[in-house]
């Protein structure tokens, strides 16, 4: 945790600004103050990292508003600082749940500190533990990725390559081909893996605030900055970011993220201080960057800065016996989460299954599965159960329903997004509207997105 957000609620205004003055000698530390219980717990909803709580406030006593905190954020440290070293209360406050009781004497600020810095590597040692549970959850030799066709040979041949060093990957293919996947794989298995793999869908988050999301902010640095935040890069310090889209980017922001590459520091909105990172990329679009290039989409700089080692996924199409693979693969989760016993294929239904062109890739296929599992009678899936048409037929439906126009352009987005991994900047180029416009709609619930 580099950034520590503590709520401090403080009845006292010249013990709280003495407080406030000395835990802001550390930059890290961000303070909040309130003067009573009621606008305290109004706010609790934000989750700080921290509570320093005086026990003596004028509308609720500290024991009332500790347990009203805990009972619901349980693990959140909470110090009681009181004015009176009664043992007996003490010990009534760390039976409920307090972090520590500190008295409001000569050493109550050095000891405050101490608890701070605590608390903090405490925050630090779960985050690994949490990162070496997650590991220890997945399958670190690629089964996640599932298939033996030659392309995808090639592919878990590029990732072992890719998990031996630290380059770039650029990961492209079709929408729906796993490249998420692929590059959980290389960071899982790579020696950045006891780190965080931060993901950010770059299409999915409007271009005016992608730049915070990349690399932060400070308080106030524009409208809406109520606090600091620290940005995707940051976080993933010392692991890996996944940049999914990079297709995506604004030109302007490619520059600032060619610099960040560079530089390996970023800037937060708002600060002129660089912070020094170390952090493995990997990038993936299904995108041709070459082609976007050339067009002048996308940065050159930044396109070989990106390049690295390349990974391309192929299309479900071309591979072939892995249809089956996969399908059954699906089916045989889905049954298991569900207790659905067994289900078998029938023939045709295998046939029809390798002789259909994918356009949606894995992703695709496994909701035609999960599907003809729930359609199937008596534990076989035919050829019937397979409901392909679910999304190439919806336009037709559309125009023979007589909508309204509102309601027709409503349903034509959702369509559109659903098709496109809800990638507001794809449809808004399919649909010719502006992007500032699709993102009102979805604020607004105007649309849905799923």
């Amino acid at each position: 945790m580099s950034l520590m957000r503590i709520f401090l609620v403080e009845d006292s205004i010249p013990y709280a600004k003495l407080l406030m003055h000395h835990l802001g000698l550390n930059p890290d530390n961000e303070v909040e103050h309130f003067s009573d219980a009621a606008s305290f717990l109004k706010q609790l909803h934000k989750v700080p990292d921290c509570i320093l709580l005086d026990y003596s406030l004028p509308d609720l006593s500290g024991i009332d508003v500790l347990k009203r905190i805990k009972s619901q954020h349980s693990d959140l440290p909470v110090l009681i600082v009181s004015g009176q070293e009664d043992v007996g209360t003490a010990v009534d406050l760390l039976r409920e749940g307090a972090y520590d009781y500190i008295v409001k004497d000569v050493n109550a600020k050095d000891r405050i500190w101490k608890a701070l810095n605590n608390i903090r590597e405490n925050a630090r040692l779960r985050k690994e533990i949490d990162v070496l549970r997650e590991e220890v959850n997945l399958k670190y030799d690629f089964s996640n990725i599932i298939g033996g066709s030659p392309g995808l040979k090639k592919v878990f041949k590029l990732i072992e390559k890719a998990a031996q060093t630290n380059i770039t990957v650029s990961i492209t293919g079709e929408t729906g081909t796993g490249k998420e996947l692929v590059a959980k794989a290389i960071h899982y298995n790579s020696k950045f893996r006891r780190k965080p793999l931060v993901s950010i869908n770059i299409a999915a988050i409007p271009s005016e605030l992608l730049e915070s999301e990349l690399f932060g902010h400070e308080k106030g640095a524009f409208t809406g900055a109520v606090s600091k935040r620290i940005g995707k890069f940051e976080e993933a310090d010392g692991g890996t970011i996944f940049l999914d889209e990079i297709g995506e980017m604004d030109v302007n922001l490619q520059a600032k993220l060619l610099r960040v590459l560079q530089e390996k520091e970023v800037t937060r909105l708002g600060s002129n201080k660089a912070v020094k990172i170390n952090t493995r990329i990997l990038v993936a679009t299904h995108r041709d960057l070459k082609e976007e290039v050339r067009i002048g989409n996308f940065r050159e700089d930044l396109y070989y800065r990106l390049l690295g080692l390349p990974i391309h996924l192929p299309p479900l199409r071309e591979r072939g016996g892995d249809i089956m693979m996969l399908a059954k693969h699906f089916l045989q989760d889905f049954c298991r989460e569900n207790d659905f016993g067994d289900i078998r294929i029938s023939p045709e239904a295998q046939q029809r299954l390798l002789s259909y062109p994918w356009p949606g890739n894995v992703r695709e296929l496994k909701a035609i599965m999960e599907l003809a599992a729930v359609l199937c009678d008596s534990g076989v899936i035919e050829e019937k159960d397979l409901n392909f048409n679910s999304v190439t037929d919806e336009m037709d439906t559309l125009v023979s329903e007589g909508l309204s126009l509102k309601e027709y352009n409503r349903r034509l987005i959702e369509h559109y997004l659903r098709k496109n991994d809800n990638n507001v900047v794809e449809v808004a180029k399919r649909l010719d509207i502006g992007k500032s416009t699709l993102y009102r709609m979805i604020k607004n619930k105007e649309i849905n997105i799923n």
